[in-house]
């Protein structure tokens, strides 16, 4: 049980986090200090500075070479199962989508074992689960922050390649459309060509059966009106019947028995017209079907290749692998961190905390209320958040062979309220950080 002493250790490490992100809220809300493109940069301050210098501080410090990798790998099965779980609804369910597969991920796999975490399950299991806990946190920091931000990037570049797709095949179907479209007004406007020197009317009745028989019915009459030509001859094109009537000038220029050359030229049989469209169709459907196929795996390599550069330039990255090397080196050979050297990291880090509860408080004054996501998608969030990943958390456990006191360590650690890292990367890259905020 809780002691009065230990529950106060606990309110003096988590209220002074919410005090920060009341202030946060009311600096936005009722007081108008910040605008919205201030508190876009606050929170990109906290993303690639902060964030990454509080990791690399955390990960430094720890002994890699005493790690209890039978906790380690209840916390990891958990997670890749999860992981795995989402990935095959996002990619074989109608209603599956990678954005809620990354947002559901981060609900139900990365609590907030730094804040309240260490204090909290400290104060109920003694004084010897409290560098467990930092172990929990330094393998959310290494890999699953890591992996996190992976997802993210694969998003955006996922999207970016497929709006490019579709902007380059749109351009294409609607040239082919034109050019289909600029045959049957090249007819209107040939056979227009010689109304003004227009004599007779030859009607040519051109139908167009299996036998491909053409009947021609030749009546000599006045010639009509130009534009009125123009006008029969686009109802005839453009007509659903079997039959096309086209309407063939004999011009006075023309002295042999035959028609004029120039309207000539201009007959068509609608079957042949039609077959020229199809073809070209059918052409093109071959073509992007090809171009789809081969597309696909380079596709995929560039995404993974964006993603590879973001990452690399992305500061949270060097940050593990920074904290993870000195972690290694420091521990094998008792190299001590230069005081210089640690005073840099720590002005920065020990504000990671608090800037990332103020971003949080921002962010929730720049919603029109306090539950930002809605009531369901909020309960939808806490389903996730407190019964999912725990569930799950308990699975694993029991299958790696947790039992007593670490097993119920286990699962309260899987229980913690939302992580501040995984909202700060949601709102940096757009996706639901409403849903974490709330959670």
């Amino acid at each position: 049980m809780i002691s009065i002493e230990d529950l106060y250790g606990v309110l003096c490490a988590v209220v002074p986090l919410y005090v920060t992100m009341f202030l946060a809220y009311a600096s936005v809300k009722w007081w108008n200090i910040f605008t919205p493109e201030q508190c876009s940069g606050i929170n990109r301050f906290v993303a690639y500075f902060a964030v990454p210098l509080l990791s690399m501080e955390f990960i430094s410090r720890i002994n890699p070479y005493k790690m209890d990798l039978l906790f380690m790998a209840a916390d990891g099965v958990s997670k890749v199962l999860i992981l795995v779980v989402l990935l095959c609804w996002a990619n074989f369910s109608r209603r599956g989508s990678l954005e809620w597969a990354i947002t559901l991920f981060s609900l139900s796999t990365l609590p907030n074992t730094l804040v309240m975490g260490i204090p909290l399950l400290k104060s109920m299991y003694g004084d010897d689960k409290e560098g467990l806990m930092i172990q929990v946190v330094v393998l959310q920091c290494i890999i699953w922050y890591t992996l996190l931000l992976f997802l993210f990037e694969y998003r955006e570049a996922r999207l970016a390649m497929l709006k490019n797709f579709k902007g380059s095949s749109s351009s294409s179907s609607f040239s082919n459309s034109e050019r289909s479209k600029g045959s049957f007004k090249g007819v209107g406007e040939v056979l227009g060509s010689c109304g003004s020197n227009a004599d007779e009317v030859v009607n040519v009745i051109v139908s167009t059966p299996t036998s491909q028989e053409i009947t021609e019915n030749v009546n000599t009459k006045v010639a009509p009106d130009p534009q009125q030509f123009r006008s029969m001859v686009a109802a005839a094109v453009d007509g659903d019947d079997k039959e096309v009537h086209l309407f063939i000038w004999r011009c006075v220029c023309c002295t042999s028995q035959g028609f004029c050359e120039q309207s000539v030229q201009v007959l068509r049989k609608e079957e042949s017209m039609k077959r020229g469209v199809e073809s070209e169709k059918t052409e093109g459907i071959e073509n992007n079907t090809a171009a789809i196929s081969s597309l696909s795996s380079v596709m995929l390599l560039q995404i993974l290749k964006t993603v590879w550069l973001k990452l690399v330039r992305n500061p949270n990255s060097y940050a593990s692998l920074i904290g993870l090397s000195w972690a290694l080196v420091s521990c094998r050979y008792g190299i001590m961190k230069p005081q210089i050297v640690d005073n840099s990291v720590t002005i920065l880090s020990k504000a990671g905390l608090g800037m990332a509860m103020f971003s949080l408080g921002l962010f929730m004054a720049l919603q029109p209320r306090i539950i930002a996501c809605g009531n369901r998608m909020a309960i939808y969030g806490m389903l996730a958040r407190f019964l999912a990943g725990p569930a799950v958390m308990a699975v694993a456990s029991i299958g790696v062979g947790l039992r007593g006191t670490m097993l119920k360590l286990s699962i309260v650690q899987a229980a913690l309220p939302q992580g501040i890292v995984p909202f700060v990367f949601a709102r940096e890259y757009g996706l639901h950080p409403d849903v974490l905020s709330t959670a």
